[in-house]
């Protein structure tokens, strides 16, 4: 089994419920980065040992927090090394809005991951976007580049949609699944 880290920021709670749902999909250990922007003793080896990493973090004013930034640009460290090339990788994001500009959150955490040198595991599912399509959908917000979750801004986590985080579950999975046929 691959080792798969889902490193993520969450800042009230809904972006650390859809990445247990990815990590419970990958197999995967949970890297939380805190609200200072800092990893835990020995996160960055961990992701160093890593043979895939999943981002998250939470869409706020159309780009990641500033806390993934803050970690975001502390990984020019593994870049100069080269830690991360040739690691499987992809990323997640959630938002209060059905939109939110949640697809710019997700181009930017590819670009973090294509800079690395790392390969981006796409969506891989159907969209639920018929007539018949109910909130509570595999993919109802129709994401491709990654899952993307919508949470009202005066609900707590528990609310989330049960779609959103079996969107999430499902990728977990397909990065896990692209790790192993990538590490064979």
């Amino acid at each position: 089994m691959p080792n798969v880290i889902v490193v993520y920021h969450s800042g009230y709670g809904h972006t650390q419920r859809m990445a247990q749902s990815v990590a419970e999909g990958a197999g995967a250990q949970l890297l939380a980065i805190d609200a200072e922007g800092d990893l835990p003793a020995g996160g960055w080896e961990q992701l160093k040992a890593a043979d895939a990493i999943i981002f998250g973090a939470p869409t706020y004013m159309g780009n990641v927090s500033w806390q993934f930034k803050k970690f975001a640009d502390a990984s020019s460290k593994p870049w100069f090394a080269q830690e991360w090339k040739d690691k499987i990788a992809g990323g997640f994001t959630n938002s209060a809005g059905m939109s939110g500009d949640k697809q710019g959150v997700l181009m930017s955490l590819m670009t973090l991951a294509t800079q690395h040198g790392m390969l981006w595991v796409s969506l891989g599912l159907m969209p639920s976007n018929t007539k018949g399509a109910q909130r509570d959908d595999v993919n109802y917000i129709v994401g491709y580049s990654g899952p993307m979750a919508q949470s009202p801004s005066d609900a707590g986590a528990d609310a989330m949609s049960a779609g959103d985080l079996e969107t999430a579950r499902l990728y977990g999975k397909r990065v896990a699944e692209a790790a192993a046929r990538w590490a064979r």
